[in-house]
């Protein structure tokens, strides 16, 4: 498949917006999901886009870039990796496999883009000092530029002159490592999860983890099922909760009202 150039504008466009959505508006453009899918609406594979984009979703759960820190960016893979499936026709755990290391190598690029936007955030310092509100305001806003091009310039190189790159590899690549890279493509999702219950109370929830997998496992209920039953559980709970809080009150004001009699 040959990406045409409108193609290529439109998820250039979008890696920009999406670095300023992720900082600003947060309509959720920056999540790898969304990524993904709007890659895949573009070029015509959504649910190539959609594989791509939440495999590597699972890697981000439970991680934020505060401060100053930098993260993978695996928003740009998501989209680059989408479109080298796409293109290339190999399928989305190639995309995914190639979208790892994108998001990876983001990571200088975004250092270099926090280091270019101390010119503009030092100019916003000064005119606050002068009591120039406005103009500090704007500043800050233009210090958004050096970031979205950091993410806009290699998403529109990789999109012009990766086809051949892309192409390149395919051909040559030998059949025991493409398949040892969808292999791999395929175990991320489970690395994911095992990230997410990292971070997670699971020693305390343990009982809601084995229902969950044996409804997913064994009786093989699709996704929304086993989330409406999870939904089901989490309401149950936090009824229970409600309801256990004020005879606890009333218990603690019993037995101060004894202790002050006595």
């Amino acid at each position: 498949m040959t990406i045409q150039w409108w193609q290529i504008l439109l998820i250039t466009l979008y890696a920009g917006f999406a670095f300023y959505d992720g900082n600003n508006t947060t309509f959720g453009t920056v999540k790898p999901t969304m990524a993904g899918f709007f890659a895949g609406l573009v070029l015509g594979d959504v649910t190539t886009g959609l594989v791509v984009g939440g495999t590597l979703n699972l890697l981000v759960l439970g991680i934020g870039n505060f401060g100053g820190a930098s993260i993978p960016d695996y928003m740009t893979g998501a989209l680059l990796g989408t479109a080298f499936a796409i293109q290339s026709g190999q399928g989305a755990e190639f995309g995914v496999t190639l979208a790892i290391p994108i998001g990876l190598l983001m990571i200088q690029l975004d250092i270099l883009a926090r280091f270019s936007n101390t010119y503009f955030q030092h100019r916003a310092e000064r005119l606050v000092e002068n009591g120039n509100f406005e103009s500090a305001a704007r500043m800050n806003l233009l210090g958004l530029i050096p970031q979205s091009i950091s993410r806009m310039l290699p998403v529109f190189l990789a999109l012009v002159f990766g086809s051949d790159f892309v192409n390149l590899v395919v051909n040559h690549l030998p059949m025991w490592l493409m398949n040892g890279l969808k292999t791999a493509g395929g175990i991320l999702p489970s690395l994911g999860i095992a990230i997410l219950l990292r971070y997670l109370p699971v020693s305390r929830n343990i009982s809601y983890l084995i229902v969950g997998f044996v409804l997913a496992a064994y009786l093989k209920v699709p996704v929304l099922g086993a989330a409406l039953v999870g939904l089901a559980f989490a309401i149950l709970s936090f009824q229970s909760e409600k309801d256990e809080t004020p005879a606890a009150a009333q218990v603690t004001v019993n037995a101060g009202g004894e202790m002050g009699d006595e």
